[in-house]
């Protein structure tokens, strides 16, 4: 700790230095009246680039000066200050005179169902509060240490405390740090750097396992396990079914356990969508049943001892492109190249003409490349699987093989069937690269299994923001032999996506949506959808329609995901993919906002 008690911290009276993390220190201070807060001193010099806006504000800073509720702690000053060489921010909000929820259940014991509903429900309304700002955000570190408890209050005064991983939707960040955070409260995706509304609420559902029954679920203990093999030894214990044993001081709650097992499904569409539908569930208002805790996509033998069924294929049904704004020309392609083939391989078979056997989708993150896969499948008719690496990956030897061919003999057994790689640079990451000896095996594998899938009729699409990443045998033909480029919408892509996300909402008549496209250049969908949402709340706040004033708004209220650096890096991934010439930035297209 930089600072003892009696030190000056500009304005600010150390009382009681707290404790020390990676990058920040946490102090009791009194102000200039003699009212005790709380500061928290953040080192520049240790935090990520994710953890700072474009001015250089810490992120957490920035995110507590929104705060107006009553289960958040309230924002009351910030700057930054320099100390032994070095430059710190420092953050004061209010002071909670209490204890941790952790710290509470190790001095009294455990909670009963009903103060569990509570807990759960008060840290459940900071979160909708939070998911539901103009810019929503996420916490991404809800655990029973980021709880304080009011020693002179209920548990209705409770605060979720420490922003130092929050983040906005749709903001790129790197993938959890395990010395900072509780790896057991982490989903699955959130390995893969993804943080979204359901991350969140798996949390609480990993809160709320571990407050009933006195254990993190699926826990391991990683102090046996070397730094590279951590997320993999993870993900490999989340295989298993959820336990859920007995417990004697008090007859269990079943709508309780089947709400945490909803929490906790390892696909993030089987959660609980929204933090109200969790408090709705928690108050009896939704009925929940039992569900599986497995993933939905692999071991159809496996036994399944819950009672659920697992259905590893998907029939898909759908308004297929008709779903997907613009992209016409990529559409279009699509049509010649792949879909007609795969719906008259005899006719391409007499012309000697091969059938494809999977295509990649590369680009820029939030550009729609899931969302367009999903459709895709609707459009070609075909079953449709969707796979994470997380979900094949094990730290077993052989297991990650036994996977993905446990997954083509699934996909076969079903034909046709599409199998949708997501991020599937992790899955066949380059061999002469730096990489475990078993993900080298899994690239084998995968290599041994796409030969002549076309023919068996399985159609393989990979998506991933990092095509150089994978390994160029994946690449070559005969296996993904189609590779195509979704980037940020040109105008005519972002009119058409105000037009399909405004569908079936108030919005007034005589939108100027070219308007809008001019505004938005180089925003990709997801900053489209999220402008769309936050104009949605503000018209509902007056119980207007949506006008292209409030629209204007809220573009102005957020930023583009992608920088113009990040744009230009794409394009260079895009023409060295194409094995063009990579231009100098000079020749380049002029790219900014109007």
């Amino acid at each position: 700790m930089i600072y003892s008690k009696g030190d000056k911290i500009n304005n600010y009276t150390v009382t009681f230095p707290h404790k020390q993390s990676s990058y920040a220190e946490t102090y009791r201070v009194k102000d200039d009246t003699g009212k005790t807060r709380f500061l928290k001193l953040i080192n520049y010099s240790k935090v990520s680039r994710w953890q700072m806006n474009d001015k250089g504000t810490m992120r957490e800073i920035e995110i507590s000066k929104q705060f107006n509720h009553s289960n958040l702690c309230s924002y009351i000053d910030s700057g930054s200050i320099m100390k032994n060489g070095s430059q710190w921010a420092y953050l004061v909000t209010e002071y909670i005179s209490g204890e941790t929820l952790s710290q509470r259940i190790i001095r009294t014991g455990s909670l009963g169902v009903y103060e569990i509903k509570q807990v759960a429900k008060y840290v459940l309304g900071a979160l909708d509060y939070i998911h539901s700002l103009p810019i929503p955000v996420i916490h991404n570190e809800v655990t029973i240490q980021n709880v304080m408890l009011n020693l002179v209050g209920g548990l209705h005064e409770l605060k979720l405390i420490d922003f130092g991983h929050a983040c906005y939707l749709n903001q790129q960040n790197g993938k959890p740090d395990l010395t900072d955070l509780n790896a057991f409260y982490l989903a699955p995706e959130r390995f893969s750097g993804v943080c979204s509304v359901q991350t969140d609420l798996y949390a609480v559902g990993a809160m709320m396992y571990f407050l009933l029954y006195d254990k993190l679920p699926w826990f391991i203990d990683l102090s046996r396990v070397s730094n590279s093999d951590k997320v993999e030894a993870i993900l490999s214990e989340r295989q298993k079914e959820l336990d859920l044993p007995d417990i004697e001081m008090f007859e269990l709650d079943e709508q309780l356990i089947n709400i945490i097992v909803k929490s906790l499904s390892q696909d993030s569409e089987d959660r609980f969508q929204t933090a109200k539908d969790f408090i709705k569930a928690i108050d009896g208002e939704v009925k929940i049943s039992r569900q599986s805790t497995k993933r939905k996509i692999l071991l159809s033998g496996a036994e399944d001892k819950s009672g659920g069924s697992s259905k590893p294929v998907n029939i898909v049904k759908g308004s297929g492109f008709a779903a997907i704004a613009g992209m016409d020309e990529l559409k279009e392609q699509l049509r010649e190249e792949v879909i007609d083939p795969l719906h008259h391989p005899e006719e391409y078979q007499r012309y000697g003409v091969t059938i494809p056997n999977g295509m990649l989708l590369y680009g820029p993150p939030g550009c729609g490349k899931t969302f367009f896969a999903k459709h895709f499948a609707e459009e070609v008719g075909f079953n449709f699987m969707f796979v994470t690496p997380a979900t094949l990956k094990s730290r077993y030897v052989n297991a990650s093989q036994e996977n993905i061919a446990k997954m083509f003999k699934e996909a076969e057994e079903n034909a046709p069937t599409i199998i949708f790689i997501d991020e599937i640079n992790e899955l066949v990451p380059n061999r002469e690269g730096d990489v475990h000896e078993m993900s080298k095996s899994a690239v084998n594998e995968m290599l041994a299994q796409m030969d002549r899938t076309g023919e068996k009729g399985i159609f393989i699409i990979g998506a991933t923001n990092y095509p150089h990443m994978i390994d160029p045998a994946i690449l070559r033909a005969g296996r993904l032999d189609k590779k195509y480029y979704v980037g940020v919408p040109d105008e005519v892509a972002r009119k058409a996506l105000f037009e399909l996300y405004l569908k079936n909402r108030p919005y007034d008549f005589g939108l100027d949506y070219d308007e809008l496209s001019r505004l938005t250049r180089n925003y990709v969908s997801a900053d489209i959808q999220l402008i769309v949402n936050n104009a949605a709340r503000t018209a509902l706040k007056s119980r207007s329609k949506i006008t292209t004033t409030i629209l204007r708004d809220a573009i102005a209220a957020v930023r583009p995901s992608l920088d113009i650096k990040e744009l230009q890096r794409y394009e260079e991934i895009k023409a060295q993919m194409n094995g063009e010439e990579i231009k100098e930035p000079g020749n380049r297209p002029k790219v900014g906002f109007k």
